[in-house]
């Protein structure tokens, strides 16, 4: 989803890396779920979230859709999936946010959730974090080495996946927006059913599935 913003509004005025230390540290967010609540269609999932919530949950894409955890809605002129904020209006909170106000779902949470309060800068084909000052309502926040913080193995190789996969749905964005209604709908279905439909095997690297799927779809709309 893209912010039109001034960066120097929302952020400490710095861009990290992987290896830098950024105040993030929430002290285990004990007592507070705001982050969790009233985030409406923002949680959105890419490939790796999806992968990772299947494998954690033993289930498909097309479940948690049934479901009612995940729903599909329009970013940007693309059909993305994302997590879905349950509750009386006023009071919608993630649909996998237990009794006790803790994620039930922490050790396969979606890249958003483990980059929050952390935004992601993009130029250059690469990106770098900022600290986003305005959103945790925590106080004395300790530092915390970013990658750490993003708690994902590899993150070397995960961060090249983020950066591809947000310059392919930055091209296949464009070619929606120039394109007619069949255009618009035939990459909707391509981006849906080759990268969330088809489940991911387990046992298997997700990251060099993703690279045939991605070199599969930089052909078909290359």
């Amino acid at each position: 989803m893209k912010r039109q913003v001034d960066l120097k509004e929302i952020s400490d005025g710095r861009l990290y890396d992987a290896n830098d230390m950024v105040k993030v540290g929430c002290h285990d967010c004990r007592g507070c779920s705001d982050c969790c609540r009233g985030m409406g269609k923002s949680v959105i999932l890419d490939p790796f979230d999806v992968y990772r919530l299947t494998k954690g949950l033993q289930c498909t894409f097309e479940a948690l859709l049934q479901g009612g955890q995940l729903e599909l809605h329009v970013v940007d002129g693309l059909i993305l999936p994302n997590l879905t904020m349950a509750g009386a209006k006023g009071q919608e909170c993630c649909s996998f946010l237990n009794e006790e106000g803790r994620c039930s779902i922490h050790a396969y949470r979606p890249g958003i959730c483990r980059l929050f309060p952390l935004g992601r800068y993009y130029e250059n084909d690469s990106f770098r974090y900022f600290l986003q000052i305005h959103e945790c309502s925590r106080e004395n926040r300790s530092k915390v080495k970013v990658h750490k913080w993003m708690d994902t193995p590899d993150i070397h190789r995960y961060e090249q996946f983020v950066t591809k996969w947000h310059y392919l749905l930055n091209s296949l964005e464009e070619m929606a927006d120039a394109g007619d209604d069949t255009v618009r709908k035939n990459i909707n279905m391509y981006l849906l059913n080759c990268f969330y439909n088809s489940p991911y095997q387990d046992g298997e690297d997700f990251y060099a599935q993703f690279e045939k799927r991605y070199a599969a779809a930089t052909k078909a709309f290359g």
